[in-house]
């Protein structure tokens, strides 16, 4: 044990207690007294921020704290362009010499932070042979090693000081640190391993003051490495040449502090012998690396690999050496920061205990937010706490509060008070001023450092009244409050890295009989827990009650994850887990007007972002420590659905987590990076993500959230585009009424659907004039719901009826135009009056003279259109395979010696014609409405698409059809030859528009062979539709489907006119009777065979 008898006539130990002390006590009291009496900054004002230069004198870590407790940074390195424009302001408000400068890259470099050390200190006063500390350890075989400790060298002597040896039975210098004074004022060290030497090094300066030194080894190449103040010093290889094999250093061997062994265990000499003082001895049979050794230096212990842990339970002192307990401030004195020179404008680097003023930098719109919200103060509750309290707890002003170093007990003390006076006004609400005077002692708490041998009870009752204070600020009654100082702090996820810091303090308290630490209070609650990695390897979860009645959150460390860490040589792990529940911190999150629902609120890795996103569930977190450094692994989270808002609204989950280097200025913002979802129920969902933070599921809203410019747009593009699609639908049902289209399945499938687009479109045009008529916007609802599904039907029939031509189907004529009309008009009748019969009062939306999307009525529309347009797709996947085939058939027996390219070519326009064609009847553009909610983009090429398809079926079926261009060249034919009343045979030839031709064979009458065989002049027209005879003079339509018992089945749009040769020769003889007979038999061969290749 270490004796506390100290011998006062030493001088050494009083030099030892004098050095810990001036960096110590001199450190406290410029922390107390520069820092209690308050001063005035000087405030600069530019167009993007504020600066407020505190010309009081801190260090660094004060420094740094005091701006980040005023909701600002310690000035950031400016840029190259900028030192001097910048230096140039700060000497126009008079301000000369350095300031402290804070890293420009927050990651690479992470805060330096302090923390008091409480450690047993070995004092060897002068050189001697008999003063030793021997280590009662028992080293295994150390293939790989690293040594680190604290350090104070004697300056009164130059020889050679041993500072340990480790011996073996086969090398007496197995493994060995010395070290000596050079004539420049350095101490130099060499490093001894299987006998064989190093050269000496300078490491660090002879000041007598404390330095942090490692050495590190390795048998591969014998790599050897000494450190210094977290510096690498010296490093080289080959240290390690035993042989041609090298060899590690070897196990149960005698490790003595402070001599060299020349036998194993004793011979030591005096000349060889340590003075000066050593603590913090720490061994590892494995080499550390910088961000360890850096880890270490600031009196943190890595607990992997570590083979000899600092303790006087494992060490032998010989009765000479002095042993004390001192206190450390880790770093160590000679940590340097970056300080920026006004007067050059250069930069340079100062101890980091140096005391200098500081600038600390405000964003301009959080300054005078700030500003405001401390002018507007009534200081209400900051009284009412100080008054409790009997002192100053919360200072009134922010501005002029200054950095409080905290023990645990006036933590304790604050915190009770403060939970005290908010919740005797837990129905009222905060101002601005108080919340930020709460935030502020919040981060004050959250910065206490933990002594050694401090009360640890008190330290878990300070982590109720933590948790109780964060979830009473955070009460729903406050969102107004979070709202108005969101500027300033980032937003409330703020609170969460608060709560991060607070968990971590609680680590202490985990010891081998309490391996778990949770506190909760209503809708917060944090947990920390110590795991073993052994050989029984279980998922670790963190269970969470809920308000709802038999549910949970959790989240958990899978037990795959848990081996996968384990194979990694790590053995001890600390879990530390957070969970927000809802109510609290979600609703702060969605803004001021107590609503659920915000804009960009996540990202996914390639910038997407998702729309009208709604936190619906608890934020939970979790990290993994080792060696108090967090470490990556994935997490598996549950949680439940919380979202009463949007009960009745369709939703989807995303996995999310808030990452707050996104959108820094915003305090960050949600990202779904490495995240996703596994499995979705309607009231709960669960998600796995290969890292650790903070979690929550986003609800999307599939109802989009339009900028007033973006639904004008879209409204004059629905306008102009259905006024287009009308008059073209028009146009064309009356062209098949007029012009006398041949009467057929298909035509009168084609006037049907026209006919309920047409009526559709025309409704729809004037649906937002009648949005202020809630009797007249009602009817319109149902009338557009039966004609726009009745539009879909008949879109249906036109699939059916495609179907019906390319597979037999055993059903008449007439049986199956009654089937097409229950389909196309039974069907959609039926639909509206059920749903309006079921849901009357949820018909209409609130906005718009369209079905109710927040209910569950418009999947009456949805359900039948989503059918059919998978019907549809079927059937015309199945028209392309049978085009295609076709195609290559005709081609093969037309152009059998045709090159690859031609055969290609017309495979290609034989699979574009059909789609082209059968797109506006079958209903396929309608698909892109499924994309409308992803981007405003996809809206707009829905509306184009479909406000345009009475014009697409305008074109495809009236202009380029040839059975209406047909039909007009007849009623042209007609009036031109009714026009020749000076004939001598005015014989009504062309009254009927109907074919005299076989419907068969398409041959003409007996009477008219008979009638016409005396003045035949033109070959016959040949039959083409039985036998297939494609000639050259036929119009080809887009594809014939040959079937040996069936007739051709033909796709009709894009045909050419039909020449009538006869007609023009009729016209040009005028009044001959044997033209007129010659035209009238060639028109009725020509009429005969254009039907059967109509059929």
């Amino acid at each position: 044990m270490f004796r506390r008898d100290l011998r006062p006539d030493s001088w050494f130990f009083s030099f030892l207690v004098g050095s810990l002390s001036r960096s110590l006590f001199a450190f406290a009291a410029l922390a107390r007294n520069q820092t209690s009496k308050g001063f005035a900054p000087v405030t600069i004002e530019t167009s993007r921020h504020m600066y407020e230069y505190v010309a009081t004198a801190l260090d660094w870590w004060h420094a740094d704290r005091y701006c980040e407790q005023h909701f600002a940074q310690l000035l950031v390195e400016p840029q190259g362009n900028e030192q001097a424009s910048f230096s140039k302001l700060l000497h126009s408000h008079h301000i000369r010499g350095s300031v402290w400068l804070n890293e420009r890259d927050g990651v690479l470099h992470k805060p330096k932070r302090r923390r008091n050390h409480i450690v047993p200190v070995l004092v060897f006063g002068h050189k001697t042979d008999t003063k030793y500390v021997k280590v009662l350890s028992d080293f295994p075989a150390l293939p790989a090693v690293t040594a680190c400790a604290h350090l104070q060298w004697d300056t009164r002597t130059q020889e050679i000081a041993t500072v340990f040896s480790y011996a073996v039975p086969a090398f007496i210098n197995e493994f060995q640190l010395r070290g000596f004074v050079d004539e420049e004022g350095f101490v130099r060290f060499a490093l001894i391993v299987h006998e064989h030497h190093s050269p000496y090094l300078p490491v660090f300066r002879a000041d007598g003051q404390w330095h942090h030194f490692c050495v590190t080894w390795q048998q591969e190449n014998g790599t050897w490495s000494i450190y210094a103040d977290g510096k690498r010093r010296a490093s080289a290889s080959g240290l390690c040449a035993v042989g041609s094999v090298p060899q590690a250093i070897y196990g149960q061997g005698t490790f003595i502090i402070g001599q060299d062994q020349d036998s194993l265990g004793g011979s030591f000499k005096e000349k060889e012998s340590f003075s000066g003082n050593i603590t913090d001895l720490h061994i590892w049979q494995k080499v550390l690396s910088v961000e360890q050794i850096e880890k270490v230096r600031s009196c943190w212990v890595v607990e992997q690999d570590l083979v000899f842990r600092w303790s006087s339970n494992t060490l032998e002192v010989e009765s000479t050496v002095q042993e004390v307990t001192a206190q450390f401030l880790c770093p160590g004195p000679v940590e340097e920061c970056r300080v920026f020179e006004v007067g050059s404008s250069g930069f340079s680097y100062a101890s980091c205990l140096q005391t200098l003023p500081f600038i600390c930098l405000y964003r301009k719109d959080a300054y005078w937010q700030l500003k405001k919200a401390h002018l507007e103060s009534s200081h209400s509750l900051v009284g009412r706490v100080n008054m409790l309290a009997e002192r100053t707890v919360i200072p009134e002003s922010i501005f002029t509060s200054d950095v409080q170093d905290m023990n645990l007990s006036v933590a304790l003390g604050a915190l009770d008070v403060l939970a005290t006076v908010l919740k005797e006004r837990e129905t009222s609400v905060l101002e601005s001023s108080d919340l930020l005077s709460v935030l502020q002692l919040l981060k004050q708490v959250s910065d206490v450092e933990v002594q050694e041998g401090e009360e640890l009870k008190m330290l878990e009752q300070l982590g109720q009244y933590y948790v109780e204070v964060t979830e009473l600020i955070l009460e729903e009654q406050n969102i107004e409050t979070w709202s108005s100082v969101s500027q300033v702090i980032r937003g409330p996820m703020a609170v969460v890295e608060l709560c991060d810091k607070m968990v971590s303090l609680l680590a202490p308290l985990l010891t081998a009989g309490r391996t778990k630490i949770m506190v909760q209070h209503g809708n917060v609650g944090m947990e920390v827990r110590k795991l073993e990695l052994g050989k029984q390897l279980t998922s670790e979860a963190y269970l969470v009650q809920t308000s709802e009645k038999d549910s949970h959150d959790l989240i958990e460390v899978p037990a795959e994850e848990m081996q996968r860490l384990k194979a990694r040589g790590l053995h001890k792990l600390v879990v530390k887990n957070m969970w927000f529940g809802y109510s609290s911190l979600q609703r702060c999150l969605s803004g001021t007007d107590n609503t659920v629902v915000f804009q960009d609120t996540a990202a996914s890795d390639g910038g997407q972002k998702y729309l009208s996103t709604v936190v619906g569930t608890a934020v939970i977190s979790a990290a993994l420590l080792s060696d108090y450094q967090e470490i990556s692994t994935s997490v598996r989270y549950h949680l439940q659905h919380h979202v009463q808002d949007l009960s009745n609204t369709p939703v989807g989950p995303i996995c999310a987590f808030w990452n707050f280097s996104l959108s820094p200025d915003a305090g960050g913002m949600w990202s779904t990076s490495g995240c996703s979802v596994v499995t979705s129920l309607p009231d709960s969902t669960a998600c796995f993500c290969n890292h650790t933070t903070n979690f929550a599921v986003l609800l999307q809203v599939y109802n989009m959230q339009r900028t007033t410019k973006e639904e004008l747009t879209l409204q004059t593009l629905t306008f102009i585009g259905c006024g287009v699609s009308f008059c073209a639908l028009i146009v064309t049902f009356i062209l098949f009424l007029a012009v006398g289209v041949p009467k057929s399945e298909r035509t009168t499938v084609h006037k049907n659907l026209i006919f309920a687009l047409a009526a559709a479109e025309a409704l729809l045009m004037f649906s937002e004039l009648a949005k202020t008529n809630q009797v007249v916007c009602f009817m319109i609802t149902a009338f557009l719901h039966l004609f726009f599904t009745a539009a879909f039907s008949w879109m249906l029939v036109e699939g059916l009826l495609l179907w019906s031509k390319v597979v037999a189907v055993n059903m008449s004529e007439d049986k199956r135009m009654k089937f097409y009309y229950v389909t196309g008009w039974g069907f959609p009748v039926v639909i509206v009056t059920v749903t309006l019969a079921t849901s009357f009062d949820k018909y209409v939306a609130d906005t718009h003279c369209w079905l109710n999307i927040q209910t569950n009525v418009i999947w009456a529309f949805v359900g039948p259109v989503l059918f059919i347009l998978a019907v549809n797709t079927f059937v015309l996947f199945r028209v392309v395979m049978v085009t295609v085939s076709s195609a290559r058939r005709r081609s093969k027996m037309l152009t059998p010696n045709s090159s690859l390219e031609n055969q290609i070519g017309i495979q290609i326009w034989a699979t574009a014609k059909p789609i082209l064609v059968l797109l506006p009847v079958l209903g396929l553009t309608w698909v892109c409405g499924v994309l409308v909610h992803l981007s405003v983009i996809w809206a707009y090429v829905f509306i184009v698409l479909n406000s345009l398809q009475g014009l697409y079926i305008f074109l495809v079926y009236a202009v380029y059809n040839s059975e209406v261009r047909n039909a007009i060249q007849r009623m042209k034919d007609k009036k031109k030859a009714l026009s020749f009343t000076n004939c001598s045979h005015p014989i009504n030839y062309l009254s009927s528009p109907r074919n005299t031709t076989s419907w068969e064979t398409g041959r003409p009458s007996v009477a008219e062979s008979a009638l016409s065989s005396p003045v035949q002049k033109d070959p016959p027209v040949k039959n083409i539709t039985n036998k297939g005879n494609f000639g050259a003079k036929i119009p080809m339509g887009i594809s014939s489907i040959m079937s040996p018992e069936r007739p051709a089945v033909e796709l009709t749009a894009f045909k050419s006119s039909v020449s009538k040769q006869g007609m023009l020769r009729l016209f040009s003889r005028r009044c001959h009777p044997e033209a007129l007979q010659l035209s009238s038999l060639q028109w009725t061969h020509e009429q005969g065979r254009n039907s059967g290749i109509q059929e």
